[in-house]
């Protein structure tokens, strides 16, 4: 008898060992994880957040209450991510991560973005003084949709809008991007990298190979993609290394006059001689 509870028992903890651990078991949530995505010109848009089902229940009024601040999902706050600046219903925002706050109410619906990206984990009360926006938002009758959904509707190059539908409501509220500003500053950022290749390469040409003229090259190159004083004075040595000591201190002067304008003008001796050296040399 003790031999067959033993080989019972030795059984069972084999079947137990065999099973999967608990936190491996997946299941459908109550309130599924979504995500949605908009390019909006150069600028990325995202919304992140757990999308709660009607089932049957009367949601706004009574399931989220009028005139309380609701977190616009289920779950942990509702998150949207901006990668450049936007202007979210007529108010400008900053790039990054905030959580979306809503105000619903008979009298009209509120939208609020706050810093705050723990809002509702463990108990953490909203605090309006972490409030980055807060909007007036238009609502809508639609048809009955039974999961809490969030849209990115009505896209340009220029502007989207973020509608939020559940039951027969949508909340949207509009936002705008000003993508040629960011376009242009991403330009002059590829040229400031473009000048620093070319540079960093008319440095090296110019030291390791005494190929002057392509050294040269790379130096006009960058001092028209970046016109600094350092591209000049970089350019400047080239051309004195060449014996081209008229332009090598126009190079120079252009250098010393940009540099008058720059606190990290950490060449200014330098410069200040070679002008000095090369005034009379041809």
């Amino acid at each position: 008898m003790k031999n067959q509870l033993l080989s019972c028992m030795a059984s069972a903890l084999m079947t137990l060992s065999a099973m999967p651990a608990l936190a491996q078991l997946k299941l459908p949530a109550a309130s599924p994880a979504a995500k949605v995505t908009q390019e909006v010109g150069v600028s990325e848009i995202s919304v992140e957040y757990s999308s709660p089902a009607v089932k049957g229940r009367k949601v706004w009024g009574e399931l989220v209450p009028n005139d309380k601040a609701w977190r616009s999902g289920a779950n942990s706050a509702t998150k949207i991510t901006f990668s450049h600046p936007v202007t979210f219903g007529g108010k400008a925002v900053p790039a990054g991560s905030y959580a979306i706050v809503s105000l619903p109410s008979q009298k009209g619906w509120k939208v609020m973005l706050n810093t705050d990206l723990g809002l509702w984990r463990g108990g953490a009360p909203y605090d309006t003084s972490k409030d980055v926006a807060s909007v007036s938002a238009t609502t809508t009758e639609i048809p009955s949709r039974e999961r809490l959904t969030y849209l990115f509707t009505d896209t340009t190059d220029n502007s989207t809008r973020l509608d939020l539908e559940w039951e027969k409501l949508r909340v949207s509220v509009p936002i705008t991007v000003d993508t040629a500003a960011i376009a242009k500053a991403n330009i002059e950022d590829a040229q400031k990298s473009m000048a620093m290749m070319h540079v960093s390469a008319a440095s090296y040409v110019a030291e390791a190979t005494k190929d002057y003229a392509a050294a040269l090259k790379h130096a006009d190159a960058a001092v028209a993609a970046n016109p600094t004083w350092y591209n000049h004075w970089v350019r400047a040595g080239v051309l004195s290394q060449m014996g081209k000591y008229s332009d090598a201190r126009k190079a120079a002067q252009a250098a010393w006059d940009l540099g008058q304008k720059d606190k990290n003008f950490f060449y200014r001796d330098q410069v200040s001689k070679a002008l000095t050296e090369w005034k009379n040399k041809k």
